[in-house]
Parts: C-alpha cells; sequence; structure tokens
C-alpha cells in the first residue's frame, strides 16, 4: 500500500515517548511502512574514525512507524488526517480537518 506522507510534508507524532513533536519528512521507506522525522526520535551512534569523517558519538534520526505520525493541517497547526479529491483530471492530497489541499 502507497503511504500518504510523502518527503518533505510537515508532521506531528501523535503517540510514543516523542508525543507532540513537530517536523519534516527527510524520507519515507513504504516497503517498511516507516518515515524519517527532522529532529524526533533521535538515537546516538558511535562512530570510528575514517577518512572521511571524525568519529565519536554521532546523534543522527531513526525511523518511525507511519502510523505514529499525522499530518499538520496548513489551516490551525493541528494533526489531521488524509483524504483524496480530483482536481482538474488530477488527483491531490487533501486535509480531512479543513478541507485544504495538501499537494503543491
Amino acid at each position: 500500500m502507497a503511504l500518504k506522507i510523502k518527503k518533505g510534508d510537515k508532521v506531528v507524532v501523535i503517540s510514543g515517548s516523542d508525543k507532540g513533536k513537530t517536523g519534516e519528512v527527510l524520507r519515507t521507506l513504504p516497503s517498511e511502512n516507516r518515515v524519517v522525522v527532522q529532529g524526533v526520535n533521535l538515537v546516538k551512534r558511535h562512530t570510528r574514525a575514517s577518512a572521511t569523517s571524525q568519529g565519536g558519538i554521532i546523534e543522527k534520526e531513526a525511523t518511525i512507524h507511519v502510523s505514529n505520525v499525522a499530518h499538520v493541517d496548513p489551516k490551525d497547526n493541528k494533526p489531521t488526517r488524509v483524504g483524496f479529491k480530483l482536481v482538474d483530471d488530477r488527483k491531490v492530497r487533501v486535509a480531512k480537518r479543513s478541507g485544504e489541499q495538501l499537494d503543491r
């Protein structure tokens, strides 16, 4: 099944330890139903020094399940579900809460 969330979307975490945090989707993994959100679900990674990077403890975003995030409504910045509507023979995503278009 295709994800209703795409790279670059503004989302809010609706469950888990990072509940309430908002961020932009950096990457989607449709085969695993997971997304990477900027500044959310940070994990520490111990890396060895290499020719290109310095070693040490690096904090980076881990994936989060797509069911734990919701779109941010463009009108009132609250979580919303996503629906689809045909506009000029083109399928666009719309916010269920306000009816506002999510696709540019």
